[in-house]
């Protein structure tokens, strides 16, 4: 299948973020060139399925706020609040309700400058991922649409990468911004625990797993929208990440791990661009050896188990939370079959979640000898459409997906940082990502190894 994307010769051109920002502010173009370009660009890739809601009338009117991303066009993940716009959670479960104020995390994003043009789909309640439906049509992936664009932030991923926007809101809670950034060839960096305006839900869990971002093609857009993102607000706790303006001249620690905890080896294709990148970092001057796994097989359940419980919440509370038009019955066969696990597990709640906050301790135990782990994205290549789709049953579908996603979660459990990076592609032409982790609070260093890789193995870009 041939590439499916909107990039051509308009106020948006083939610019990053940043360089459309930088043409907004000299006056070469106007914000609403820049968004009459993108809106021009949605239309043209209806085929990808990528957009919830738009907002288009009122991101045409829109007087844009100051800010480094001044008048630069994005989208809002549809599992955050927008003022005025209803957030669906990408389920058929309830019918959504205008938002009566953003939520703190669209007041963080869009503080930047940036100007929504509306809603990013995503699979139902983020649990997924891949952005496919049971009685819908799924975002498909811009470099092949018969492959998956990755999830739960795929709508995103694929406005992205198609060129529509240059940068989009995305959140991560298992790998939901890195998991689709590596299948639309993004870079896409979950910050640590804390480091951004978390939502009301988000506050509420018993372990915090999920951190608010962004996907961009550029490392300096990921660079430039955290220092941005900190003049908002800035974790007094945590160490500023301040601007990061390319890499640095310090030789790092690097662990490799090869295969996940969950006992599934990692397939060929990414095996071999996993020992790419090992070599890649050892020209640059990096020590790299291989790293032991911080956790045990547990964490496999443990997480699970984790994921069950988010589901059980929602299915419980669901009329409260969501609505009172709420329906359970109504969900798909991921989030009952994972509501229905915890129920089968709630005994196992206290121990599960001492173990899981206990990653953190781990996570800290090994970045006191590595400065970055190296590790794939994914166990295996992005699969077709269809592979993980919610339509089929549960035990089979939550084996896929748990053997898919063995990598990214724990992260998220240890709240520490980490990026994916478009450094290889696959035998099928698809991009593959790499997966760079680092100690609590430390995304700069992320960021300076990433511009270090960015100008040592260009990312490929569909329109290249």
């Amino acid at each position: 299948m041939t590439a499916v994307h909107a990039f051509g010769d308009d106020a948006l051109g083939d610019l990053d973020a940043t360089g459309v920002a930088a043409r907004i502010a000299s006056g070469e173009i106007t914000s609403r060139e820049a968004v009459d370009a993108a809106i021009a660009r949605a239309a043209a890739v209806t085929d990808l399925a990528a957009i919830e809601v738009p907002d288009f009338d009122r991101a045409r009117g829109a007087a844009y706020r100051p800010g480094p991303f001044a008048g630069v066009p994005t989208f809002v993940k549809d599992n955050v609040d927008v003022a005025g716009l209803p957030t669906g959670e990408g389920s058929a479960a309830f019918t959504p309700r205008p938002a009566a104020t953003d939520a703190p995390s669209a007041t963080q994003l869009l503080s930047t400058g940036l100007v929504a043009l509306g809603k990013s789909r995503l699979p139902e309640f983020g649990f997924s991922p891949t952005t496919e439906f049971a009685n819908a049509e799924p975002v498909h992936n811009p470099w092949n649409p018969d492959f998956s664009s990755g999830a739960s932030s795929g709508g995103a991923a694929a406005l992205v990468a198609s060129g529509v926007v240059p940068i989009a809101h995305g959140n991560d809670g298992g790998g939901s911004i890195r998991i689709p950034a590596a299948a639309c060839g993004l870079v896409g960096l979950k910050p640590t625990r804390g480091r951004m305006r978390a939502d009301k839900n988000d506050l509420s869990m018993p372990v915090r797993i999920v951190t608010q971002g962004v996907v961009t093609r550029t490392v300096r857009d990921s660079a430039n929208y955290y220092a941005a993102a900190e003049q908002h607000y800035r974790n007094p706790a945590l160490p500023p990440i301040r601007l990061v303006e390319g890499p640095s001249s310090t030789r790092l620690r690097v662990g490799v791990v090869m295969d996940s905890v969950h006992g599934t080896p990692t397939d060929d294709d990414t095996r071999t661009a996993v020992r790419a990148t090992a070599d890649l970092l050892s020209g640059l001057g990096h020590h790299v050896s291989e790293a032991p796994l911080p956790v045990g097989p547990e964490f496999v359940d443990d997480f699970s188990i984790y994921w069950g419980f988010l589901s059980f919440a929602l299915c419980t509370g669901g009329k409260r939370m969501l609505g009172p038009d709420f329906d359970k019955d109504r969900t798909d066969n991921l989030t009952r079959g994972l509501d229905a696990l915890y129920r089968r597990n709630i005994a196992k709640t206290p121990q599960v979640l001492y173990r899981l906050q206990r990653t953190a301790r781990r996570a800290r135990q090994l970045f006191a000898t590595y400065d970055v782990v190296l590790s794939p994205v994914v166990s295996h290549t992005t699969p077709e459409l269809g592979f993980l789709s919610p339509a089929q049953p549960f035990d089979e579908l939550f084996e896929r997906i748990v053997t898919y996603t063995a990598f990214t979660p724990l992260n998220n459990a240890a709240g520490t940082p980490a990026i994916s990076l478009p450094l290889h592609t696959t035998s099928a032409g698809l991009p593959l990502g790499m997966h760079f982790s680092a100690a609590h609070g430390d995304e700069r260093t992320l960021l300076e190894l990433a511009f270090e890789l960015e100008q040592a193995r260009p990312f490929a870009r569909i329109t290249g």
